[in-house]
């Protein structure tokens, strides 16, 4: 009861952009959080840290390791419950697909969770709320926030939502990790054009660039994607292309 009520009188003392990062998060989970000051933390990125001269346990980077191996357990019992008769090879490698960095940022991408992420002044233009990594470290962020705030069980529900929401298990599954390919494939055997990439913006110094890339099916862009080098990014906006153009293909 005591919790509450602190929390109540904290969510009271923040400022307007606070309250309505609070508000989307409970619109991604779908509850009311009960420590605000967690999410906002698991939002916090190194930069704002650094420029606030805050504690380095002031970003998510805590969360984040939490998260991580929260979200390994989950996906493990619904691979487990899901995928009864099938060998521990095959769980360990679905449960790798599904948790993998790239996956997590296309998440954290159909979630908005981008927009919410605090970062420096001086980094604003640097791409970092896009940045594969970033996003993936946050959804991770959040789920460990999840965790801690509303327990294991509600962790479970939220994360299971968002899977089905946004992630078939059977295409991933048949995926081989390379996007670029299925998406060539996908296309010719829906008779568009061949798939077009092509490099839109390089931001950072030069030793630590970040890479945006488009890529454009049927004389449009369908998808865009981000990464450390060239092939990363590519491979991030396939991935996107893909889902978009099954969608799409589903809907007619």
């Amino acid at each position: 009861m005591f919790g509450r009520i602190k929390a109540f009188f904290y969510r009271k003392t923040l400022d307007s952009t606070s309250r309505r990062k609070i508000e989307k998060i409970e619109l991604i989970i779908g509850k009311k959080v009960k420590n605000p000051a967690l999410y906002l933390k698991a939002l916090r990125h190194r930069s704002f840290v650094a420029e606030r001269k805050l504690s380095d346990s002031d970003s998510y980077e805590q969360l984040e390791f939490l998260g991580d191996a929260v979200l390994d357990l989950i996906v493990s019992e619904i691979i487990y419950h899901d995928y009864p008769s099938r060998n521990e090879g095959f769980m360990t490698q679905l449960r790798a697909k599904v948790v993998k960095g790239e996956n997590l940022a296309y998440l954290a991408k159909r979630l908005q969770m981008g927009e919410l992420i605090e970062i420096g002044k001086r980094v604003q233009n640097q791409g970092i709320r896009e940045s594969e990594s970033v996003l993936a470290d946050t959804f991770e962020a959040i789920t460990g926030a999840v965790y801690i705030d509303l327990g294991y069980e509600v962790c479970t529900e939220f994360v299971n939502a968002v899977l089905s929401r946004f992630i078939d298990f059977d295409e991933l599954i048949k995926s081989k990790d390379n996007y670029k390919s299925i998406l060539l494939e996908y296309a010719q055997s829906q008779k568009y054009n061949i798939p077009n990439y092509e490099v839109i913006k390089e931001s950072g110094p030069g030793h630590d660039k970040t890479f945006s890339v488009q890529v454009t099916v049927a004389d449009r862009v369908i998808g865009n994607g981000m990464g450390k080098n060239k092939k990363k990014a590519e491979q991030a906006a396939a991935m996107e292309a893909l889902h978009k153009l099954k969608r799409l293909d589903e809907s007619r």
